[in-house]
């Protein structure tokens, strides 16, 4: 009998881990971004002020963020907003997190490498380029696992900005 409770125990722990590795963030097919720039709503270039929504005391979730950043836009690279501050569930950050990676950027920065497939976490004052798509009646970045949706910008002249510009092509109207 105390053979059959191990066994059991085993039997059950592998099931666990298999579900809890099937249950992480996945996708199918490679990121392509020139894929995603030509499927994208609206694209952006933002500053994250602040909370419009303070987090919880609960603390940080890998899945959705029960607080919300809000963007001010500075320049439309793709689409026409009709506002000028943008909303978008995620927290506030201490650090920097720029994407290591050469441009084009084939994967998300490392803040989007775990846990739910995207990127949450932004730093106050830090410019992004924002490529987002509306879902529900909101733009989110959110759509697009583990692709290159919410890159922290390091210049006005960053070379995945100047890529994403590249493949939009003309703008007419841009904010700056």
């Amino acid at each position: 009998m105390r053979i059959s409770i191990k066994t059991a125990f085993a039997v059950l722990s592998i099931v666990f881990v298999r579900v809890a590795v099937l249950s992480a963030c996945t996708r199918i097919g490679p990121v392509v971004p020139e894929t995603m720039v030509a499927s994208a709503d609206l694209i952006v270039r933002a500053t994250a002020v602040d909370y419009s929504t303070m987090p919880s005391s609960v603390g940080r979730t890998s899945g959705t963020p029960n607080s919300t950043v809000r963007f001010r836009i500075e320049e439309v690279v793709k689409g026409r907003p009709a506002f000028a501050d943008l909303d978008i569930p995620a927290y506030l950050g201490g650090s920097d997190d720029f994407n290591e990676l050469p441009v084009p950027y084939h994967f998300v920065r490392r803040g989007g490498r775990s846990g739910s497939c995207f990127a949450n976490t932004y730093v106050q004052g830090g410019r992004y380029l924002l490529v987002l798509k509306l879902v529900k009646n909101a733009y989110t970045p959110d759509w697009y696992a583990l692709g290159p949706t919410n890159e922290q910008l390091h210049s006005l002249d960053d070379p995945w900005l100047k890529w994403v510009r590249t493949q939009v092509g003309p703008r007419i109207g841009a904010v700056r």
